[in-house]
C-alpha cells in the first residue's frame, strides 16, 4: 500500500498516455492532419479566441507531460494559427505547465527511491546540480540537442527543488519556442502547397550559436563559483 501511494502520481501520466496511443492521436500530430485541419482550427480560434487560447495550452501541456511525440509540430502549428509572439507565449506557458507536472509526479514518487539507493558518485552529482539548479537546467534548455523529456525527468530524480526548475524552464525555452513559432507564422503557403517546414533551421549556425551562447553565459555562475571555491583554499 505505501509503495502505490508513492506511485500515484505517475499512473494519470501513464492512462492519459494509453489513452492518446488507443485513440490514435500519435497519428493526428503531424503535418498533414495540420493541413487538414486548418480551415476549421483558424474558424474556431476566430470564433472564440480565448477558449482556443487556453485549449491549446492545455493540449501542449498534456503532451509535454507524458512525453508525447509531436510536440515541435504544435510549436509551428502555435505559429500559424495564433501568429508568431502570441502562439510563442502559448507554447511557453504550456510547455512549463507541462514539464512541471511531469516534474513534480517524478520527484514525488521517484527521487526518494533513487536518494536511498545512490551511490557516493551520484551523491556528488546531485549536490552540484541541486546546488547550480537555475544555471545547469537554464543550459540544457537552451541547447536544442538535448531531450526535452530528459530534461523533466534528470533534475526531478536528483531531488531539484521546484521554483528554480520552473524559471529556468521557462526563460530557457524562450528562444527556440520563438524560432518555431516564426516559422509556423509563415508556412501556411507552404503546407498548402504539400510541402514541409525546414526544421533544421535551429540547427543553422545563425541561430544555434547564439544558443550555445547563451547555454555558455548561462554556466558562468557555475564556474565563477567553483573558481571561488577553489580560491578559497
Amino acid at each position: 500500500m505505501h509503495t502505490f501511494l508513492r506511485f500515484w502520481p505517475l499512473l494519470p501520466v501513464i492512462a492519459v498516455l494509453g489513452l492518446a496511443y488507443a485513440l490514435g492521436l500519435q497519428n493526428e500530430l503531424n503535418w498533414a492532419s495540420l493541413t487538414a485541419h486548418e480551415a476549421a482550427l483558424r474558424a474556431s480560434i476566430a470564433a472564440n479566441p480565448a477558449t482556443a487560447a487556453a485549449s491549446f495550452i492545455g493540449l501542449y501541456a498534456a503532451a509535454v507531460a507524458v512525453s508525447f511525440p509531436g510536440a515541435v509540430v504544435l510549436t509551428v502549428a502555435s505559429g500559424l494559427l495564433f501568429g508568431w509572439w502570441l502562439g510563442a507565449i502559448l507554447t511557453v506557458t504550456g510547455a512549463t505547465t507541462g514539464s512541471v507536472l511531469i516534474f513534480t509526479a517524478a520527484r514525488t514518487a521517484l527521487a526518494p527511491m533513487l536518494a536511498a539507493r545512490a551511490g557516493p558518485f551520484i551523491e556528488r552529482f546531485r549536490a552540484g546540480l541541486q546546488r547550480n539548479a537555475f544555471s545547469y537546467i537554464l543550459a540544457m534548455r537552451l541547447i536544442p540537442v538535448i531531450p526535452f523529456w530528459l530534461v523533466n525527468l534528470a533534475p526531478a530524480l536528483l531531488g531539484v527543488r521546484l521554483a528554480p526548475f520552473a524559471l529556468a524552464t521557462a526563460i530557457g525555452i524562450i528562444p527556440a519556442t520563438t524560432v518555431y513559432a516564426s516559422l509556423g507564422a509563415g508556412i501556411g503557403g507552404v503546407l498548402a502547397a504539400g510541402g514541409r517546414p525546414d526544421l533544421t533551421v535551429i540547427f543553422t549556425p545563425g541561430v544555434l550559436l547564439p544558443l550555445l551562447g547563451l547555454a555558455a553565459l548561462a554556466l558562468l555562475p557555475v564556474g565563477w563559483r567553483a573558481w571561488k571555491g577553489r580560491d578559497a583554499l
